[in-house]
């Protein structure tokens, strides 16, 4: 009699937990809407170049000047968690948050990635750009990459810079061989100053393939001694994300998943082969480089050597102090500060 009740009750705590995923798998999502007669505040999917991207655009008033935010990875979507960190940015701006192709809800199960590239995820940018600045009505773009977000970023702003005010390149990518071995020694130091030997032979284990440009610096490594982030947690963003706001569902996390490891090996082999250092030289418009200082993730001594030999009309590197690789996220105050005092010396005034 007891087995049988047991049985009972796994039966029935299977068949709830089978209705929770189930639920979760279709639950709506949508964006937290925002008060005022001007505001913006939609989580879409729209056609862009034969495929469905998410755009999410949030701001107090539509009438600010537009921020389209690309994100890194490749294939990290920052929708799932950005709003925690940007509501001084919509006071002052409309921002716009989309997913690349073949990444978060914009990956599509069944779909043909096989031409993924930097050069198409480019002309999707240019086309939301159009459809951004048509639906909110107004053409002032502040375009903003972060890390490899910012590699088609760059390529963008100096294909069409008609398009941007300025460019932004936060924790912006370089030569890739510069900027491993950096993180590469960077590990090996803190992981000797902490006397951790197992992860001293690890990282020396690899230095061979890291150098020769085959390899990338473990990012388990790199977060542990304070390369990846230092005032927040990225990847418990991530979780807290997922589970409790209201942008993605279970299945846009399996979506998710799955965008990350379609695309980070294509692309960020495509970003070893064809350096940005290699394919852009000039943009015409102001571009700046915002670097966290203890960034290893994209090293601020490799991206500074990128910026030194770069031109444009205007340009600036920034460093915050007490940041790793998300300063927009660590120093958010700052950051918001800084952009708009940069948007107001640009003549621009949110």
């Amino acid at each position: 009699m007891r087995r049988k009740k047991v049985i009972k009750a796994v039966k029935i705590i299977i068949i709830v937990l089978s209705l929770l995923i189930g639920i979760g798998m279709i639950f709506p999502t949508w964006t937290p809407s925002i008060a005022g007669e001007h505001s913006i505040s939609s989580l879409e999917q729209i056609e862009i170049n034969g495929t469905k991207h998410a755009i999410m655009i949030r701001g107090v008033d539509r009438r600010n000047p537009i921020v389209v935010f690309v994100h890194g990875g490749p294939g990290c979507s920052e929708i799932p968690y950005v709003r925690k960190y940007q509501r001084e940015l919509e006071q002052h701006f409309t921002i716009v948050h989309y997913d690349q192709r073949g990444s978060g809800k914009s990956y599509h199960f069944g779909e043909d990635y096989s031409n993924l590239s930097a050069d198409l995820l480019v002309d999707d940018l240019l086309a939301l750009t159009d459809y951004v600045t048509t639906q909110v009505g107004q053409e002032k773009v502040l375009l903003i990459g972060h890390s490899y977000g910012t590699y088609i970023g760059m390529k963008a702003a100096a294909k069409a810079p008609d398009k941007f005010t300025a460019y932004i390149g936060i924790g912006q990518v370089a030569d890739p061989k510069v900027s491993e071995i950096d993180s590469l020694n960077y590990s090996i130091e803190q992981a000797k100053r902490a006397g951790h030997a197992e992860d001293i032979a690890l990282l020396e284990s690899l230095r061979g393939p890291i150098e020769r440009g085959e390899a990338l610096t473990p990012r388990s490594q790199v977060r542990k001694y304070g390369g990846a982030a230092r005032l927040i947690d990225d990847n418990r963003d991530y979780y807290s994300g997922f589970l409790w706001n209201r942008e993605y569902n279970l299945l846009d996390v399996i979506r998710y998943l799955q965008g990350v490891a379609l695309s980070q090996k294509i692309l960020l082999d495509e970003e070893r082969k064809y350096p940005i250092t290699e394919l852009v030289n000039h943009v015409d418009i102001p571009v700046y480089f915002v670097m966290g200082r203890y960034d290893y993730m994209t090293s601020a001594h490799a991206a500074r050597a990128y910026f030194d030999t770069l031109r444009a009309p205007v340009k600036d590197f920034i460093t915050f102090e007490k940041s790793a690789h998300y300063p927009q996220f660590e120093e958010k105050e700052l950051f918001s500060d800084w952009l708009i005092r940069t948007w107001n010396q640009l003549g621009m005034h949110p």
